[in-house]
């Protein structure tokens, strides 16, 4: 005979001989050995009803109401029955246990304090009084309930697992790990515990475990379509688009999906998968069936609205207004940029995605007080998913080649692709002290490092774009943490000290719109690097669909960035300028074919639209010189490409707008030594892109100057800029190490 048959035996027999308290100790034995035991729970239940046939009829009608959801009157025939029968725990528990579904936990708190006076071994009681008292805000004393009943009841996975969810969410993740896993120990099939702490290691960036929990939690419950859903968000975080896809169909699958909130999650999830395939179009639908489910969520509106505008599909751009609400705030404000160039609107975009992306920080995490380094240098940690070929490198491959080492520590930690064979990446490295992948460490576990190699600086390359883990932030990685290059704006939280900026691109006026202090170079905040090599075209206009003779204007900016505001001119251009074209960069078949029928809405024949494709760096550059001239965006200006434009030669008129992102390019033109093609109205930059192709020695002018001053220009001067910026940073330095708060300056 089993030991667990010989305790229940010994639970009966002390029931038959009317020891009830000695057959509930026995049966509470039982629970914590097997928490899912039935017959142990049914028996102690027997225990606890009233005496009395009619007694017992009214505590069954209150288990019946209670079980079939009906706890108004659950909770009216409790409230009755535990007047009349003070000492039953039965009656007090169930009466808390309605009383608590129905969210009156004063009344709640009070019903299972007494029922654990008739019953102190009550675990589950104890259990649901720490609940009732976290739900009055109460969490000291909850927390103290939960241990306490670990020590008593160890066996208890229940307060276990709620004991890890208050920790979690009061910011203990460590701590909170451990009790998830410890209540797993105990039941290997708590299927909530496994997602609870899959969730956990994906936010704390455990990828590899939170994998492997989602995974559990999927095999014991397959219709589990948070765990699907939540399983693909984590694989999408990794670039696995494919896999993360089959999550998110599996989520829509679940039996309890359909008309239900996740619908709408996984919906918009699917879509982001789409984006990361490149399928725009299968994007904006699936985000378009979001919105079909949910009209108020901006969110899927928003998504839609970014990927049409990747496609130039803008028959919908008016619905922008409609992206408006806290819920948006779970999409980086990088989809709103090219909407509206309004540095107020996007300062508020920034903030509202801060409280989600930062909400399990710290509110003031500890700062960071690395003792000076040993050879007196100062210590820089560089934070990019972007150390590859990629077009934040092509900017900044001369900043790293022309670092005084023996002033600087320079460490670069990459969270971003493996790719030990990138010619770019190996480059870096010859220029650099340290370089560590952190993309598999857990947030933790970067901030411990970034600790450990006591960085007195560390910058964040990305903000909000695509793969950021600008969270890692929030936790303090160094005593000064500067934004800059990656994200055209700020990242409206606390945790960044400053900004790289210039006079330009940030007039004071636009300050009141960041939350960091702003740092301006003298210059263009923008690096280059002026070893960058071009191989000149040697094919001709003709092998690129160009006309030997007519005027090429050129945009190669992103396909999102496009706007009706510019078309309108550029088509305009076209109608004025005979034997014009317009050249634009190869994006997606879709954009191609909008194009061509807004082309063709304003008169102008779709074949004057030639399309680049993609090219190696060094011949995409080689090929810009057989351009005219380079037409900017408004909203988000040119921002690479301007300074590919500029570095091979070509002019670039563009409008100085209002937000940073729509200032860039201003900055950029004026710091090549052209300031003149930086104009302030849509009327000025139509009139001297005409002016320009009416006056050719003009715009000749313009390049002969671009290519004499090409490698003395302050834009090209790479020596020269990396000489300002690590003023920026040594000024920085000596503020934190003088005791003096971060503030703006000026370097000059």
């Amino acid at each position: 005979m089993s030991g667990l048959e010989t305790l229940l035996i010994k639970a009966r027999g002390a029931a038959r001989r009317g020891d009830a308290e000695a057959a509930r100790e026995i049966y509470h034995e039982v629970l914590e050995r097997h928490p899912a035991n039935r017959r142990a729970r049914s028996a102690l239940a027997a225990l606890d009803r009233p005496r009395g046939t009619p007694a017992q009829l009214r505590f069954d009608a209150l288990v019946e109401a209670y079980r079939s959801g009906r706890m108004d009157d659950a909770a009216r025939e409790g409230a009755m029955l535990a007047r009349e029968f003070p000492g039953v725990h039965g009656v007090h528990n169930l009466l808390g246990a309605a009383l608590l579904a129905l969210g009156e936990n004063a009344g709640a708190e009070k019903a299972f304090r007494q029922a654990l006076r008739c019953d102190p071994g009550a675990a589950a009681s104890a259990n649901n009084l720490a609940i009732a008292l976290r739900r009055q805000h109460r969490d000291d004393e909850a927390e103290a309930i939960y241990r306490e009943l670990i020590a008593s009841a160890p066996l208890y996975a229940e307060a276990r697992y709620n004991l890890a969810n208050l920790l979690e969410q009061t910011a203990r993740e460590g701590e909170a790990a451990q009790f998830y896993g410890e209540a797993i120990a105990l039941d290997p099939d708590y299927v909530d515990a496994y997602y609870n702490l899959a969730n956990l290691h994906a936010r704390t960036g455990r990828s590899a475990d939170a994998l492997a929990c989602f995974e559990w939690a999927v095999n014991l419950a397959p219709d589990h379509g948070d765990a699907h859903n939540n399983m693909g968000g984590e694989l999408l975080r990794r670039g696995e688009a494919q896999p993360a896809l089959a999550a998110f169909e599996r989520a829509l699958a679940c039996p309890g999906t359909p008309g239900s909130p996740l619908e709408g999650q996984a919906l918009v999830n699917k879509g982001k998968a789409l984006v990361l395939l490149g399928d725009h179009a299968g994007a904006a639908n699936a985000f378009r069936a979001a919105l079909t489910r949910d009209p108020t969520d901006g969110s899927a509106r928003l998504q839609a609205l970014f990927e049409e505008a990747h496609m130039c599909d803008w028959h919908a751009r008016a619905e922008y207004a409609l992206t408006q609400g806290p819920e948006v705030a779970a999409v980086q404000p990088f989809a709103s940029l090219p909407f509206r160039d309004d540095p107020a609107h996007q300062f508020e975009r920034s903030k509202a995605c801060a409280q989600v992306l930062f909400a399990h920080c710290p509110a003031a995490p500890a700062l960071p007080s690395p003792p000076p380094a040993r050879d007196g240098r100062i210590r820089l940690g560089y934070f990019s998913a972007d150390f590859h070929d990629h077009a934040t490198m092509y900017l900044m491959s001369g900043l790293f080649r022309c670092h005084d080492r023996a002033r600087f520590e320079v460490r670069l930690y990459s969270y971003g692709p493996v790719r030990e064979t990138d010619a770019r990446r190996i480059e870096l490295l010859r220029h650099v002290d340290a370089f560590t992948e952190i993309g598999a460490m857990a947030d933790e576990e970067v901030c411990s490092l970034a600790h450990a190699n006591g960085l007195d600086i560390a910058l964040d390359l990305k903000g909000y774009t695509r793969g950021t883990r600008t969270r890692l932030f929030g936790q303090r990685l160094a005593p000064v943490q500067v934004g800059y290059m990656g994200y055209p704006g700020t990242l409206g939280h606390p945790c960044m000290d400053y900004f790289i900026a210039d006079a330009v691109s940030l007039p004071p006026a636009l300050e009141p719109f960041f939350c960091e202090n702003i740092v301006r170079l003298p210059h263009c905040y923008q690096a280059n690097d002026d070893a960058r090599t071009i191989i000149p075209d040697s094919k001709g206009r003709a092998a690129h669909g160009l006309p030997e003779e007519g005027f090429v204007f050129a945009s190669f900016n992103h396909s999102y960035k496009i706007s009706p505001r510019e078309w309108d001119i550029w088509m305009r251009l076209l109608g004025a300028v005979e034997g014009s074209v317009l050249w634009l960069l190869r994006s997606n078949p879709w954009a191609e074919a909008n194009l061509a029928r807004e082309a063709q809405a304003r008169g102008i024949d779709p074949a004057r639209l030639v399309f680049a494709p993609t090219l190696p760096q060094a011949e995409h550059l080689g090929r810009l010189a057989l351009a005219d001239l380079f037409l900017d965006t408004f909203a988000v200006n040119a921002h690479t490409t301007a300074s590919d434009a500029l570095w091979a030669g070509l002019p670039v008129l563009t409008l100085a707008g209002q937000q940073f992102a729509a200032r860039v390019a201003a900055s950029l033109v004026s710091s090549a030594g052209i300031p003149e093609l930086v104009v302030e109205s849509e009327g000025d930059y139509e009139a001297l892109a005409l002016s320009l192709v009416h006056h050719p020695q003009a715009l000749a002018a313009l390049r002969a100057r671009l290519h004499a001053e090409r490698h003395t220009c302050p834009l090209f001067d790479t020596q020269t800029y990396t000489a300002d910026f690590e003023t920026a940073l040594e000024t920085m330095h000596r503020r934190r190490v003088e005791g003096l708060p971060p503030t703006g300056f000026d370097v000059t």
